[in-house]
């Protein structure tokens, strides 16, 4: 079990305490991942009766998929916008209450004018949507790490609510 993923104070990891709140509230989750390559879906899937709530997600790692698949508004992808419009257009091709999305900058060079270690976390709901922004410290595993773990916790969050 990893530490990192216990932060939040159980000893469960923060993916299969997702997988019993969005069990037991009847929700179907899915990811968009950028930054991550799909760190986010792995976690999610491996959690228990991951079929039953887990939609699945969409690795749009070149600009022109987050535009074509996603419906992101062409432009920057390094912004909030771009991760709300990432988790919204998700939810909407799975057919997901609950999407969580993950765009930014790894490294270990800055694009778009950020600094590596730039992430932009969302979670969208039909209630409204959360962003997060974070500039992570470390070689491109450690923020790929890092983003993953914030998105678990913002997830986790959203699905308490």
């Amino acid at each position: 079990m990893d530490c990192a993923e216990t932060a939040t104070g159980s000893p469960e990891p923060v993916a299969e305490r997702i997988a019993a709140k969005a069990l037991a509230a009847g929700l179907r989750v899915a990811v968009a991942e950028s930054l991550t390559s799909g760190a986010i879906a792995q976690r999610l899937g491996a959690a228990p009766e991951a079929s039953s709530w887990f939609a699945g997600g969409v690795v749009a790692y070149a600009a022109d998929v987050k535009f074509k698949v996603l419906n992101v508004d062409p432009g920057p992808v390094v912004t909030a916008r771009c991760a709300v419009q990432l988790a919204s257009g998700v939810a909407r091709l799975l057919g997901a209450d609950l999407a969580v999305a993950v765009t930014g900058v790894g490294g270990p060079e800055p694009d778009e004018g950020h600094p590596a270690g730039t992430v932009y976390t969302a979670v969208w709901q039909a209630s409204g949507e959360q962003v997060r922004h974070d500039v992570f410290a470390g070689d491109p595993s450690r923020v790929v790490e890092q983003a993953t773990l914030t998105a678990l916790d913002l997830l986790l969050k959203a699905v308490n609510t």
